[in-house]
């Protein structure tokens, strides 16, 4: 109580921050929650303002944390004190080389269908749990979801009730990443998983108010899980299932969002579309700004690359001839 009622110089500085970028339209709730607990931190140890030593604490605090997440901690809180020193030339600002580095690119774990195949069995043979009664049935539902729709995890974790629609089998997903809504429409498959899933999930004595969580968990399935809670279960998965790449690498849950774009460009090319032209569509279907942003997840893997060349030849294989030796 005494920290919340003591008032410092970085509680003024953090409101207008906030709202001054709230102004353009960007929500920044992790900001304000990574601001605020910078700020928790100085007043519990003693301070009143930030300095180069209360910064430095701050950062040792978690250093438990993946470099990416420091990273981007320690971002944050340089931008912050840049808005800061526009009016406060003599403010501290924490130098950017001294911040964690940045760790090299690593490349996802395309999955196929055959380890789905497998997960989704590991899943059907899962017992349930005092606090996850319909835990095989949630399971098989996420991978399910996660490997056919392309959703982020945090999607998938904040869908309701009301944000589904059994008879046409379309999942409506709420001011996600970029601020941006969209529908999405599911397969068949993944429709009439979702009607049998909803079967079990809308019996007594489950909650079933409209803002219930789709996949819920509890006694009486009245609280849903966290991003966090949903990546950890879909991990114990790909280990249950032994889900891996050549090199033995175990996939990320985002892995199956490249798994499904990858998927996806796959069946064009099977299909003979023209793959180029239905590039928008994916953008919007996995609800980017623009297909700038779908290229991060199209990989060129070996079966791709077979089928390119298969649909090279047909088209120029009379054209292009073999140069004599």
């Amino acid at each position: 109580m005494h920290e919340t009622a003591l008032s410092t110089p970085l509680d003024r500085w953090i409101a207008t921050w906030l709202a001054h970028q709230r102004a353009l339209g960007r929500g920044y709730d992790s900001e304000e929650w990574i601001l605020g607990h910078l700020r928790r931190f100085v007043v519990s140890t003693g301070g009143i303002d930030l300095d180069q030593v209360a910064f430095n604490r701050w950062c040792d605090s978690f250093r438990h944390l993946s470099a990416t997440t420091r990273r981007g901690r320690q971002v944050i809180v340089h931008k912050f004190c840049l808005f800061r020193r526009r009016s406060e030339p003599d403010c501290f600002v924490p130098d950017p080389l001294y911040f964690v580095r940045q760790l090299p690119y690593r490349r996802p774990v395309i999955l196929d269908p055959a380890q789905v195949s497998r997960m989704l069995a590991v899943a059907d043979l899962l017992g349930p749990m005092p606090n996850s009664p319909l835990l095989p049935c949630v399971m098989r539902l996420a991978v399910i979801i996660l490997y056919t729709a392309g959703l982020r995890r945090g999607e998938l974790a904040r869908l309701t009730l009301d944000d589904v629609e059994p008879q046409t089998g379309v999942l409506r997903i709420r001011a996600s990443k970029f601020h941006k809504s969209r529908l999405v429409p599911l397969s068949l498959d993944a429709a009439d998983a979702l009607r049998t899933y909803l079967r079990r999930r809308l019996a007594p004595p489950f909650d079933t108010g409209p803002s219930a969580a789709l996949l819920c968990c509890g006694p009486s399935g009245r609280h849903g899980y966290t991003g966090a809670g949903l990546g950890q279960a879909v991990t114990r998965l790909f280990i249950a299932a032994d889900v891996r790449d050549c090199e033995g690498r175990l996939p990320t849950v985002h892995d199956m969002r490249h798994s499904f774009a990858v998927q996806a460009l796959l069946r064009w090319y099977r299909a003979g579309a023209d793959v180029q032209s239905c590039l928008p569509s994916l953008a919007m279907y996995m609800g980017h700004v623009s297909i700038v942003s779908t290229a991060h997840y199209l990989h060129f893997v070996p079966a791709m690359r077979e089928l390119a060349s298969r649909r090279f030849e047909a088209a120029f294989g009379t054209i292009v001839v073999e140069a004599a030796p």
